[in-house]
């Protein structure tokens, strides 16, 4: 059931029509915060932007889903990223010393491999993953859909009983 509903949540999403940067922006900062551990100080201020900024909620939360589902995965890559950087490159040992002994920098857990390879990820990712989902929120309003509706599936499943119920319960504000 959890994955019809972010199935279900994503359909809506592009169905919406926002402004696609909209789309894209939520998307993009929820993946940040999706691909690195959530309860640290670089994810509440994420979630902050996220709030202020005019992007889509519901995009922000589907990445962050998908990205903590995917991030376990990258674990290890993010390991080596972390390693590499806090160990191996030697010009930023006093960076890593002075932030340590920062009175709030430990909150980001910046000395965790992990946590800070995924960040740096994170951040590295960024901008494809915008560009990415603005190109395919475009392409998807302007062609894709069209074409989905006309498939025999699409057609099946929209007209039948369970979807025709859901959609009557929904419109009565009893299901999100």
């Amino acid at each position: 059931m959890f994955v019809i509903k972010i199935l279900s949540d994503f359909l809506k999403i592009l169905r919406a029509g926002q402004d696609p940067r909209q789309v894209a922006g939520g998307f993009a900062l929820g993946s940040i915060v999706g691909l690195s551990p959530t309860l640290t100080l670089q994810g509440l201020l994420v979630w902050l932007v996220i709030l202020m900024l005019d992007v889509n909620l519901s995009a922000a939360i589907l990445a962050f889903t998908f990205f903590s589902l995917v991030a376990y995965l990258f674990d290890p890559l993010f390991h080596s990223l972390g390693y590499f950087l806090l160990v191996d490159v030697e010009a930023l040992r006093g960076t890593w010393t002075t932030l340590y002994n920062a009175p709030i920098a430990p909150l980001t857990r910046f000395n965790n491999t992990v946590v800070l390879g995924s960040l740096v990820s994170a951040l590295i990712l960024f901008y494809p993953v915008l560009r990415g989902i603005k190109k395919f929120y475009i392409a998807y309003r302007d062609h894709l859909h069209s074409k989905i509706e006309q498939w025999k599936i699409y057609k099946i499943v929209s007209k039948s009983v369970f979807v025709q119920w859901y959609v009557k319960i929904r419109d009565w504000g009893l299901v999100p």
